[in-house]
Parts: structure tokens; sequence; C-alpha cells
């Protein structure tokens, strides 16, 4: 990792100063890293030494950066990590063009390693995650969204990425076609559980540990899966005030929402289904060899259960 961030430092170098400041800014902010964190332990759990590997974790670190810049401004979002969004500093503008320079960096990093492979993978998950960001502005305020279509957003809009970068790790090491398709399923169950555990914490956590305003989705109108299952296990009163909150986009009565959530076993509902996930990641980690890497992977998947942040 800290190849990956001497790499991050070197390439976010520009000529044109805000670029620079906008993207060290957001990138310094102390993210997990977990998306080059995975690229990278895949490799070592198959044995892989390829000098890209460093490159192409700096890449997803880019690529995922790039979107976060995008959704604070189309979010509105004014809190990320415990302090001020980059858009709530620089401004929309500023945001949004240096979101563009991190895409087209990445770009340009992808195609020194040469493959089209690589460059397909890449190119395939930055198109699904812009489907993915549109699907969700399209389901803003939707209170009839059921668990399938909540996922289907998730996975394009998180786990794609996580399952690119994954599967990449395959890929630089010449993986047979078995085994990239069981770190690709690895990335993208840890990458659903991951996203699925964040909209528990909405409802299950305070902003101080979280880093951002709780409620923040509540008044985005997104209906993630604690209000959907509160909706379905609510008393009807109860599930109606949710759904108003949904529609109307109101945190007026968020003290309210987040006890009919708590009452309604929603919550338990939710860490459920992540844990199912988290048991797909780890079925999937268990057919790569036993090493090190390996077990790190695995205990990636059964910590994320316990994520407080």
């Amino acid at each position: 990792m800290r190849e990956v961030d001497a790499t991050i430092a070197h390439r976010l170098e520009s000529g044109v100063p805000l670029v620079g400041e906008v993207a060290r800014y957001i990138i310094s902010a102390g993210g997990k890293r977990l998306r080059p964190v995975l690229l990278l332990l895949t490799c070592g759990a198959l044995g892989c030494q390829n000098p890209h590997r460093f490159n192409l974790a700096a890449v997803v670190e880019f690529i995922h950066t790039a979107t976060l810049l995008h959704d604070d401004v189309v979010d509105e979002s004014t809190l990320r990590r415990g302090r001020s969004t980059a858009n709530e500093v620089f401004g929309n503008p500023a945001s949004v063009l240096v979101g563009d320079f991190l895409y087209s960096r990445a770009f340009q990093m992808m195609v020194e390693t040469g493959s089209m492979r690589v460059m397909q993978i890449l190119a395939d998950a930055t198109n699904v995650i812009a489907e993915g960001e549109v699907l969700q502005l399209m389901n803003m305020h939707d209170a009839s969204l059921d668990e399938a279509a909540y996922l289907r957003v998730i996975r394009s809009k998180t786990a794609k990425l996580f399952e690119a970068s994954s599967r990449l790790g395959a890929v630089l090491a010449n993986a047979s076609p078995a085994i990239e398709q069981a770190c690709a399923e690895y990335g993208q169950s840890l990458g659903t559980a991951f996203q699925v555990i964040d909209d528990v914490l909405d409802y299950d956590g305070d902003a101080a540990e979280m880093g951002k305003n709780l409620g923040d989705d509540l008044r985005e109108g997104k209906a993630t899966l604690p209000l959907i299952l509160a909706m379905q296990t609510a008393m009807p009163g109860d599930a109606a005030t949710v759904r108003r909150a949904i529609e109307t986009g109101s945190t007026e009565e968020l003290p309210a929402i987040v006890e009919i959530v708590r009452r309604s076993g929603a919550l338990e509902g939710t860490r459920a289904a992540a844990a199912a996930q988290a048991q797909r990641a780890i079925d999937a980690a268990r057919l790569l060899p036993k090493n090190e890497y390996t077990d790190s992977l695995l205990e990636l998947a059964a910590q994320l259960l316990q994520r407080r942040s």
C-alpha cells in the first residue's frame, strides 16, 4: 500500500494547480483504500508479483475517488469522512471537473499495462457504475422500490468496482477462468455486503463514527434496505410515515423513522442480508490457494459485519 500511495501522489501531478489541490483533498481524507487492498490481496493469494499491480491499484482508487466527487455534487452532500466535502470547499464545478480528470488519468494509466483484458474490465466497470448512478437517480423518492431493485443499484454503483479490483488481481496472475470467476464473485459479494452494512449504519450509528450526516439517504429520497424492510414489517401507520418521508425527502421525522426502523426488525433483516453476501464472499475465497493473503481475504469478509464506520 505504500507503493500504491506513492503512485497516487506521483500521478496526481498536473500543470493545473487546482486539479492537484482538489484531488489531494479528497484522496488524503483517510479512506479505507479497500479496492486497492482487494487487488493486492488477490495478487498475493495467487502468487502474482506483476509490477503493474501497484499502478492498477492506484487506478481503481482514482476511479472510486472520481465517483465520490461526482456523487457528492449530485447528492448535495456537505460531509464525508468527518470533514467538509470537496464540493463544499471548492464548489461544484471544480469537483465535477477534477472528477473527470481522475477518470481520464485512470484511463491513461490502465493503457500503460498494454493489456486489452485489463482495459476491458475497467472500461466495463466504469460504464456499469455510471449506469448504477443514473438508475439510483431514477429511483429517488420511489417508496415502491423492492429489495431486488435496491440490490441491482448497489451491485452496479458500489460492488462493480470491488468485483473489478478482485478480477484484475486474477488477470494479472494469469489465473484460470474458474479462479478469475471466484475472485470476481468474492469482490462482488464483499462490495454488496459493504454497501448493505453502510445503509444499516445510517440508522444504527452516529455521525461521529460514520463521518457523514445521518439521515442523508432519507433526505435524498433513497429507499435503502432498512427502509424497504421497515415498510414491509412495520404497523400500517408507521409504514406510511416511512413512505411519506421517502417520497418527500423530509427528515423532519427522522428520530421517529429511526425508531420505526429499529422497532420493526428491519436492521436485523438488513444485517442478515449482509451476512448472506459476506458468506458468499467467504465461499468464493475458499477456492483460492491457502496462504496468508487468502486468510486476509476471509478475515476481511468476516470482519465486515462488525463494521461501525
